[in-house]
């Protein structure tokens, strides 16, 4: 590729850091921006904006590359946390991640380029394009196709990811060999642009959570919930209901939301047939290939972390139907599934039912 002006993202994290600088070294003209997308730094101490902000003044004097700071707080409130907060009142499970990218880091900030007269944009993502399609990234620990599948196409024929071809170990290699501040800082976690908060004290300063029965298979009432909006299925941590009478020492996890009745159904063992299914449907299809048969066999996954699985995939009318070979457990409506052909990544869409 010839010399080209590239606005990265940097996040003030490692990865970013070292985007930019072999993209420095490629011989383009390398531009710099922080996004601060949340306003509400009350001095949390799990919210780092100011000190990774910090850490990308420090990158971008060290590399020697402009660097500026912009706020798309308001479109991030509008079209993400909104949306995030809507799904969870409906008793969903919300991937913020996703629409974070597709909303904010590949639409707002892909738009501030173009507008800036930028040839392409660069995160610190691992995965990799070769600006017609999207492909899982060389480590396979770290790919990050899955929070990707959503954005448009037109976004990634002006989007570079230095990281694609790396392991995260030469990453880290990389930051060390030059000197890089955030060469052993540790992965950011917890929600886009937000951080790592406890969930129900953070969600219920927007969400007030009604309280409710838990029950188990038989319906019989096992306990009390504090809202279903701060569950999940397949969670076990935080469900209070550890020594329930004559239940067995197996631990219990979520089952079912049921909304009309405001109960959370329970289940014993990792492995009980209530936590697992075999067929879902998408609510919405986000496609990044142009041409695909309506129906075909490939992979999916519905979490990040989770090994693609054999399944027959269904494309219907705006939206996808999905057969697995074999049952899948805590498939969970709200989340997300990603559809693959070997390492391509061909798109996806938000679960919305389950069997």
């Amino acid at each position: 590729m010839s010399k080209k002006k590239v606005l990265v993202g940097l996040s003030g994290g490692v990865d970013s850091s070292v985007s930019a600088l072999l993209l420095k070294e490629q011989g383009h003209e390398v531009h710099a921006l922080f996004m601060k997308n949340w306003d509400d730094d009350d001095g949390s101490p799990y919210c780092s904006a100011k000190e990774d902000f910090m850490d990308a003044v420090f990158i971008s004097e060290q590399l020697n590359i402009p660097l500026e700071q912009v706020s798309f707080s308001k479109e991030y409130k509008d079209n993400v946390f909104s949306y995030f907060l809507k799904e969870l009142e409906a008793g969903r499970t919300p991937n913020p991640d996703i629409l974070c990218n597709k909303e904010i880091k590949f639409k707002e900030f892909y738009k501030y380029a173009m507008s800036q007269g930028y040839d392409y944009i660069a995160t610190g993502h691992y995965a990799q394009t070769d600006n017609i399609s999207l492909y899982k990234g060389a480590d396979s620990s770290k790919d990050q196709s899955y929070f990707l599948h959503a954005i448009d196409k037109e976004v990634l024929e002006r989007t570079l990811f230095p990281l694609g071809k790396l392991e995260k170990s030469e990453v880290r290699k990389i930051a060390r060999n030059n000197n890089l501040i955030t060469s052993e800082k540790k992965d950011s976690t917890g929600i886009c642009f937000i951080g790592e908060r406890p969930f129900p004290e953070f969600i219920s300063n927007y969400l007030a959570g009604e309280e409710g029965n838990i029950v188990n298979e038989k319906n019989e009432v096992i306990g009390t919930h504090s809202g279903l909006v701060f569950y999940t299925l397949g969670q076990r941590q935080g469900l209070g209901i550890g020594g329930v009478k004559g239940a067995s020492d197996l631990p219990w996890y979520v089952a079912k939301k049921n909304l009309e009745t405001n109960e959370l159904t329970c289940v014993q063992g990792n492995d009980h047939p209530l936590l697992f299914s075999e067929e879902l449907t998408t609510s919405n299809q986000f496609l990044l290939v142009d041409s695909i048969p309506e129906k075909f066999t490939g992979t999916a996954k519905v979490r990040y972390r989770q090994k693609d699985q054999d399944c027959e995939i269904n494309i219907l009318n705006n939206r996808i139907n999905i057969k697995f070979a074999s049952p899948q457990r805590s498939v969970t409506p709200g989340q997300s599934v990603v559809i693959y052909q070997d390492d391509k990544c061909l798109g996806g869409g938000e679960i919305s039912s389950i069997n």
